[in-house]
């Protein structure tokens, strides 16, 4: 029989007392931070695939007392458009895109609708860079030699395009393979939602890729308050000298702004 002591009673009523605390400690301090620092709940996935809905872009304005085809804008105030037919190498658009946001320009891009359909997430990309996006046609064809079928469907299938990825039909029509439309491709332009048809007064010629300092130097001859000039994506020349371009609106005192902001 073993002897149990008041010492030995006294360690052991400690030892259990000293147990049942710190049970109890540990399970407050359990129920504690779940309570006090709860596991953050997971927010559900933001859609990216085709599923998702995006912010509408915006839509055509109308400009009253604005004929239906623009060439430029107001001649009274220090802007310019700098607008971009949009096709070719995606990395070349968004080098352009980039170096532009760089300078705080803004641009105005007439993409392609075959082009959107190669490359669909660069529409977005244009929008939230603050761009203007608008339609150049479905294949770039010479549309206004076009039966007016075929001419509309040029039209409403790359407006198709941009409202399906943007929520808009986009800002702008610019004809393909021209730079003013016929009366029938503006008469289609307008039934399609598009109150103006955008052409341009300064032509860069970069297409003929003759080299950035030839481009700067066309741009910088001929452009002057309240113009449009028309640019490409594609052409290496035209990202080489969009920084020189820049420099000189700037030194000149013109900004760069959108096609919207032009007309506003």
């Amino acid at each position: 029989m073993v002897r149990v002591t008041p010492t030995d009673r006294r360690t052991a009523l400690r030892t259990g007392a000293g147990l049942l605390a710190a049970g109890a400690l540990s399970a407050g301090c359990a129920t504690h931070g779940a309570v006090a620092h709860p596991a953050p709940s997971a927010s559900p996935p933001t859609p990216t695939g085709p599923t998702a809905t995006p912010a509408a872009a915006p839509a055509p304005r109308r400009y009253p007392g604005l004929p239906a085809q623009l060439t430029h804008g107001p001649r009274t105030r220090p802007r310019v458009a700098l607008t971009f037919h949009g096709q070719g190498d995606p990395a070349l658009a968004h080098s352009l895109l980039t170096e532009a946001e760089k300078h705080g320009a803004h641009l105005t891009v007439l993409a392609v609708g075959t082009w959107l359909d190669e490359h669909p997430d660069i529409a977005r990309r244009i929008l939230d860079g603050g761009h203007d996006l608008g339609n150049h046609t479905q294949r770039h064809l010479a549309v206004n030699a076009m039966s007016e079928a075929d001419a509309r469907s040029e039209i409403t299938a790359c407006a198709d395009r941009l409202r399906r990825l943007t929520g808009s039909i986009g800002t702008w029509f610019r004809p393909s393979r021209a730079p003013q439309a016929s009366p029938l491709v503006a008469r289609l332009a307008r039934d399609a939602g598009y109150p103006h048809v955008l052409s341009y007064d300064v032509d860069s010629l970069d297409y003929t890729r003759p080299g950035a300092d030839a481009v700067t130097r066309k741009v910088a001859a001929e452009v002057r308050d309240g113009s449009v000039v028309s640019l490409h994506f594609g052409y290496p020349d035209t990202v080489q000298a969009l920084p020189a371009v820049l420099e000189e609106l700037a030194h000149r005192g013109l900004s760069a702004v959108t096609t919207t902001e032009l007309f506003s």
